[in-house]
This record gives C-alpha cells, structure tokens and sequence, in this order.
C-alpha cells in the first residue's frame, strides 16, 4: 500500500513538471543595452512646431522606443541603428536642456528579460 501511494506521488509530481507547473531553473538576465551615438537634430527652438528627431546608435531592438524627457514616444525603427519618432511642439515648450533615451522592451515569457534602457544623450531647446 505504502510503495502505491509513494508511485502515485511520483507520477502526480512528473506530470506537473511535464505541465510546466515548476519554477524556472534559470533566472531573467538583462536584455541588449541599446547605445546612442549621435541626435539629429540636437537642438531645436522652445516654443517652435513638431519635428522629427532621429536617433542612430546600436543594439536597438525592433521594438526600441525614444524616450523625450523621460516620455515615451511613438517610434520607428528605420534602418540598422536608425530610430525616429515625432516630438510634439508640447515637448519644447520651454527652453532647457532634455534628456533623450532608447529604451529596448522586456521581452515575455518565462525565460525573459527585463526593459533595457540607453545611457542619455542631452538634447537642447534653446
């Protein structure tokens, strides 16, 4: 009866592994950081119209996101290293200097990895 109850236990607990009914053996690492190497434009005059910003660099993922003064901007991935997204004149209202970054988004499932955000890259309303 005992050997019974003990090979039932070993079946349930095979079958929940097999279902994925077991914690992951291997932790989320960081995803690619992405790296700004130059703006264009990188400056633009406070209070002026929408423009388009440009943002070339490396390891950006096909879903990057620029970020304008900590805001997330609807993006484009354009070419290999090449982001561009629209700032809004609300964006540049007010003189100053901004900072500008990519963001590469956590990717899903249980082996992913978290949001990966670029070093800033200053940009001046003037």
């Amino acid at each position: 009866m005992k050997t019974s109850k003990t090979l039932v236990l070993a079946v349930l607990a095979a079958i929940g592994i097999g279902c994925g009914y077991s914690k992951p053996s291997t932790p989320s690492s960081p995803g690619t950081t992405p790296a700004i190497a130059q703006l264009n434009p990188t400056t633009a005059t406070a209070g002026g119209g929408q423009f388009i910003l440009e943002v070339d660099g490396t390891n950006f993922a096909n879903n990057a996101v620029i970020n304008f003064n900590s805001t997330a901007m609807t993006t484009s991935l354009t070419g290999a290293g090449k982001l561009q997204a629209t700032i809004p004149a609300t964006a540049i209202a007010n003189s100053g200097m901004v900072p500008v970054t990519v963001t590469n988004p956590a990717t899903g499932g249980v082996y992913g990895t978290p949001a990966v955000t670029s070093q800033a890259a200053s940009f001046t309303i003037q």
